[in-house]
């Protein structure tokens, strides 16, 4: 076993030796140092990081033009989506982690085209597996697991308006507090909603055995940590306001709100590890949302909102038993249910989550 992890890595070590002579001989001038740093940044080697030197040369191309960027990220996403080593995908993952959160406005806007413009998704690597070694097998669930969670992040920041714990972006709290005050409920519920994704996409985060101790996983999961306590502080920020709304927060967004936050208390265990940081400021926060949640399951206008449509919903149901034998001949019959009540009348257009038991 130890000659052939010694071969693969001298394997590796060749192979990146090669890549780097072939980039010295066919890259454009131009683009040699730009080409030459991502190899140097994303070597086949499974025991250690990124080199700090290397990614900073990467994140420096995002003070050139808006060309020079949108080479940067094409040249890093073609070497992510060629490769089919996990060391190597996972470092250009790491790459683009360090672009979210360090990466000048440009290199940021070039990377938030993926894949909001429509074209290919180049985070999308539900296929990948590397089955060389046990780690490399077990490497390979960190890539896709890390895929899809920098894919969240990037779909959270849209809907933020900024690159959630970036640097180069850090928001105010004053200012973002005033932001938040002046959404209106679906909005700020929509927010809260994409929130929530990225903390679940966090807590399916891989279980380490052949990896644990990697200085690649361990890398991965420094830099999900600090995102976990960005996600943190925003959702506080948001819970905080939707607790001054409660007295006028109506039926369908309560049981929406109530959902959200018991999706995040779902991952609450899973994410008790990820970070030693801050730890007082956390568990007050998910003290603020079970308090929440409760305030609004205990609230007379909720309770009384759920009873009749709980009421109404066994009603129908027994109107339906009666009607079974008609049923079966009736090759259109619709299968939406009106309320005729005008104080359900929003429920028409609304359609409940998946996750929500409202029977």
């Amino acid at each position: 076993m130890g000659r052939v992890k010694v071969f693969r890595d001298l394997i590796g070590i060749i192979k990146d030796k090669a890549s780097q002579s072939k980039a010295a001989l066919i890259s454009n001038p131009r683009t040699l140092s730009l080409h030459l740093a991502l190899l140097r940044a994303t070597t086949h080697d499974p025991f250690s990081p990124p080199d700090p030197t290397h990614l900073a040369t990467l994140l420096s191309f995002g003070h050139c033009s808006r060309a020079t960027a949108s080479t940067a990220v094409d040249a890093i996403m073609d070497r992510l989506q060629t490769t089919r080593d996990a060391s190597v995908a996972i470092k250009c993952l790491i790459t683009v982690h360090h672009i979210i959160k360090r990466g000048s406005f440009i290199l940021q806007d070039q990377l938030s085209v993926y894949p909001s413009t429509g074209g290919r998704n180049y985070l999308k690597l539900s296929n990948f597996r590397d089955d060389t070694t046990p780690l490399t097998w077990e490497l390979s669930s960190w890539v896709r697991w890390y895929a899809l969670y920098l894919e969240n992040l990037l779909s959270t920041s849209r809907i933020l308006g900024f690159f959630l714990c970036s640097t180069s972006s850090s928001v105010d709290k004053d200012r973002e507090e005033d932001k938040v005050s002046s959404l209106i409920n679906t909005e700020l519920l929509k927010e809260i909603n994409s929130l929530g994704n990225l903390i679940e996409q966090i807590a399916k985060k891989p279980d380490s055995l052949n990896s644990n101790g990697n200085v690649l996983v361990d890398a991965v999961l420094g830099l999900v940590g600090e995102d976990y306590l960005s996600s943190i502080n925003e959702i506080s920020i948001r819970i905080s306001e939707f607790k001054e709304r409660l007295d006028c927060l109506g039926f369908v967004d309560s049981v929406e709100l109530v959902c959200a936050l018991r999706r995040l208390e779902e991952c609450k265990e899973r994410l008790s590890t990820l970070s030693q940081r801050k730890k007082v400021m956390i568990e007050s926060v998910w003290g603020s949302i079970n308090e929440v949640k409760d305030q609004i399951g205990n609230s007379k206008a909720y309770k009384e909102d759920e009873g009749r449509l709980l009421m109404m919903g066994r009603r129908n149901k027994v109107s339906e038993s009666a009607r079974f034998g008609e049923r079966v001949v009736m090759k259109h019959s619709g299968n939406s249910v009106k309320f005729s009540s005008g104080r359900f009348l929003s429920f028409n257009d609304f359609s409940f989550p998946a996750y929500a038991s409202m029977e």
